[in-house]
C-alpha cells in the first residue's frame, strides 16, 4: 500500500502555537510533516487557518473537538467550520462523567456517536473517539473501550492513542486486531512502562519515538495492513525535550523505520 502520511497533533506545541501559529505551521512543514491535527485554533478564523495551510502545503488530519460542538444547533456551525479548513475528522478526545460513569452510560454514548456519524456522513465527514487511560479499566464487567466500540458503527473512528493506552496498562496491539478497519487516524505517542514509577507517574511519556518501549514495527504493520489507517498523528506531551525539538525527533525516528 502507499505510504501513510504523518501529521502532528498541535497540542504537542500548544504554547508555541498560541504565541505564533503561522511560525509553528511553517516549522512543522519544514520538518517534513504532511499535516496537522488541531486542538484549538488560537484565535484564528477558519479563513485564516485555510490560508496558512495553503501557504505551507499542510493537510488537516483531524481536530479534537468537544462533543457539544457536534450536537443540536452547534452541529451545522461545526460542519461549516471543518469544511472551510478542510477537516474530514472531528474527533472527540474526552467525555464528561455523565457519558462514562457506567457501562450503561458508555453504551448510551455509543448511540449518540452513531447518530452523529450518520449526520456527518452526508457531509463526507467522520467523527471518532480518542482514548486516555481510563477506558481500559473494566467497568461493570467490561472495558469501556470495548463497550463503546462494540456498540458503534464502523464509521465511528477508533482513534487509538498508543501512549495513553499503555499508560492505562493496555497493550495497543489487541485493540487494532479486534477492530479491523476502524483505526482511521492513530496517535503515535511514545511510552516506556519501565519509566513509570510512583514518584514519577508520568515518566513513561518522556522518551521520544525510538527511545521508548512501544512495539512500533508490529503496531505500524497492523495499521498498514488491517487497520484502515489514513493518518499517523505524532503527539508528544512531556518535558524531556523542548516541544519543537521533540516532534522533529519523533518524525525522524519514524522515517528511520521506513515511514
Amino acid at each position: 500500500m502507499s505510504r501513510i502520511p504523518i501529521a502532528v497533533q498541535l497540542y504537542s506545541v500548544r504554547e508555541e502555537a498560541a504565541k505564533d501559529l503561522p511560525s509553528v505551521l511553517r516549522a512543522v512543514a519544514d520538518m517534513g510533516y504532511d499535516g496537522v491535527e488541531f486542538a484549538g485554533y488560537y484565535g484564528h478564523s477558519a479563513e485564516d487557518i485555510r490560508k496558512l495551510l495553503d501557504e505551507t502545503g499542510l493537510k488537516v488530519a483531524g481536530a479534537h473537538v468537544g462533543l457539544e460542538t457536534l450536537l443540536g444547533d452547534e452541529f451545522a456551525k461545526s460542519v461549516e467550520f471543518h469544511q472551510a479548513i478542510g477537516n474530514p475528522y472531528p474527533v472527540v478526545p474526552g467525555l464528561g462523567s455523565q457519558y462514562t460513569e457506567s457501562r450503561e452510560a458508555w453504551s448510551k454514548t455509543a448511540g449518540i456517536f452513531n447518530e452523529i456519524a450518520d449526520a456527518l456522513a452526508a457531509h463526507n465527514m467522520q467523527t471518532g473517539y480518542h482514548n486516555h487511560h481510563t477506558e481500559f479499566t473494566p467497568l461493570d464487567g467490561e472495558e469501556p473501550w470495548d463497550t463503546f466500540f462494540g456498540n458503534t458503527k464502523d464509521s465511528v473512528i477508533m482513534q487509538l492513542d498508543t501512549g495513553n493506552a499503555m499508560h492505562g496498562g493496555a497493550d495497543p496491539i489487541p485493540y487494532l486486531q479486534r477492530y479491523p478497519g476502524r483505526a482511521t487516524t492513530v496517535h503515535l505517542k511514545p511510552y516506556a512502562p519501565s519509566l513509570h514509577t510512583e514518584a514519577d507517574p508520568h515518566g513513561g511519556f518522556r522518551p521520544c519515538i525510538g527511545e521508548d518501549e512501544t512495539p512500533w514495527e508490529e503496531l505500524l504493520t497492523l495499521c498498514e495492513t488491517s487497520g484502515g489507517t489514513k493518518w499517523y498523528i505524532v503527539e508528544y506531551e512531556s518535558d524531556k525535550y523542548p516541544p519543537i525539538e521533540a516532534i522533529d525527533l519523533c518524525l525522524k525516528a519514524l522515517r528511520k523505520m521506513g515511514r
